[in-house]
């Protein structure tokens, strides 16, 4: 039986509702970000009991077909963005995540407006921002390596970009005492 589970956002996520459905003595065949696949099927009570432990750990089971795929966009970004080379990636983003779900993108981004009240490209972008931070972070790389990393043309771009997200210049959160970076889950 196929779950799917909204805020599974990295390899964590994936360890701790693993240890929760085997506490419930389900089987989990595969699993991957926002999505399980579970033997045996668990009856109505045992799925409401593994709903509401969910919950406690900061988790939702989706049942609606609509919003699974919205999930499934959110967690394909993630993918992407956060755990994968985007220096590598010889298509656009959008065109890797429509060939993931293996569905037309005009319809994958209609979806997601409708249920995000942003589009995907948004999404990547915000996403995007967030690894930039997270990089800056770490001190490592400098500007134009972060940019190449991340697939921009130029770390002005990326900079100009930054600046359009967060409202400061790269420059400026680095050296700020602030930080202001989201969990995965909670960007929008």
């Amino acid at each position: 039986m196929l779950l799917f589970v909204k805020n599974m956002v990295c390899d964590r996520c994936i360890m701790i509702v693993r240890q929760l459905l085997e506490k419930f003595d389900l089987k989990v065949k595969e699993i991957s970000l926002g999505r399980i696949d579970v033997d045996p099927a668990p009856d109505v009570n045992k799925l409401q009991d593994v709903a509401a432990s969910l919950v406690t750990l900061g988790f939702k089971l989706i049942d609606k077909e609509k919003d699974q795929l919205v999930e499934q966009i959110k967690n394909q970004v993630i993918e992407l963005v956060h755990y994968s080379d985007l220096s590598a990636n010889h298509q656009s983003l959008t065109q890797a995540i429509a060939n993931r779900l293996k569905k037309d993108y005009a319809s994958l981004s209609r979806q997601f407006s409708e249920a995000e009240g942003m589009t995907i490209e948004k999404y990547i972008i915000q996403q995007k921002i967030e690894k930039v931070k997270e990089l800056m972070d770490y001190g490592e790389l400098n500007m134009n390596e972060i940019a190449y990393l991340m697939g921009y043309s130029s770390s002005a771009h990326l900079s100009t970009q930054f600046k359009s997200v967060t409202g400061s210049t790269p420059s400026k959160y680095k050296y700020s005492e602030i930080n202001f970076r989201k969990p995965l889950d909670k960007v929008k």
